[in-house]
């Protein structure tokens, strides 16, 4: 996690705007991308060193579904290895995996709440990934740990596992200018 003061808009004579970016990895998803690897070369062996006796469909069935499931276990995986996400003064922005797809984009106007969440695991979610479930909203699971968890105005949450998750809640909140959900409002 850093704090440094970014580049002023274009054509904005405004104070730099301060950015907070975070991360989270996962290396056990490395192993799994091995699995999709292996199931990619025995497609590889199959096609090129198969005693088949039985016809040639169901070697070429073999070799296609060994292919098939070794690039969607290797692309699934690498896809969610690592997130980053990075919050500015106008949105926060979520990047999965290598390519940073898929990618979700979330306009802090559209944000009423910010929260920390101690202890998110992927069984919470059903798995790594992003994930949707009716009662909880939508997220981006990387790995068990903290995690942000936005409320957007229209009721729905999205919540993303990444290191220092309460400092991030911290800089939306002050975005925002939302009182933290420890603080209690004084009377005069």
């Amino acid at each position: 996690m850093t704090d440094h003061p970014g580049n002023t808009r274009h054509g904005s004579n405004q104070t730099p705007a301060m950015v907070w970016t975070g991360r989270a990895t996962n290396r056990f998803q490395w192993l799994l991308a091995a699995v999709g690897v292996g199931c990619m070369a025995l497609g590889v062996e199959l096609a090129v060193d198969s005693a088949w006796t039985s016809g040639s469909a169901p070697l070429l069935m073999s070799v296609i579904g060994c292919l098939a499931a070794g690039l969607l276990i290797l692309f699934g995986t690498l896809a969610f290895v690592h997130v980053a996400v990075t919050v500015d003064g106008d949105a926060l922005e979520v990047r999965c995996g290598h390519i940073g797809l898929p990618r979700r984009r979330i306009l802090l106007a559209h944000v009423v709440g910010a929260d920390f969440a101690p202890q998110v695991t992927p069984r919470q979610w059903g798995g790594w990934g992003y994930r949707w479930r009716p009662e909880k909203g939508t997220a981006v699971v990387v790995r068990r740990g903290e995690a942000l968890v936005l409320v957007l105005g229209d009721g729905r949450r999205f919540t993303v596992t990444v290191d220092d998750a309460e400092a991030a809640v911290r800089f939306i909140r002050d975005r925002l200018h939302l009182a933290s959900a420890t603080e209690k409002p004084t009377t005069p």
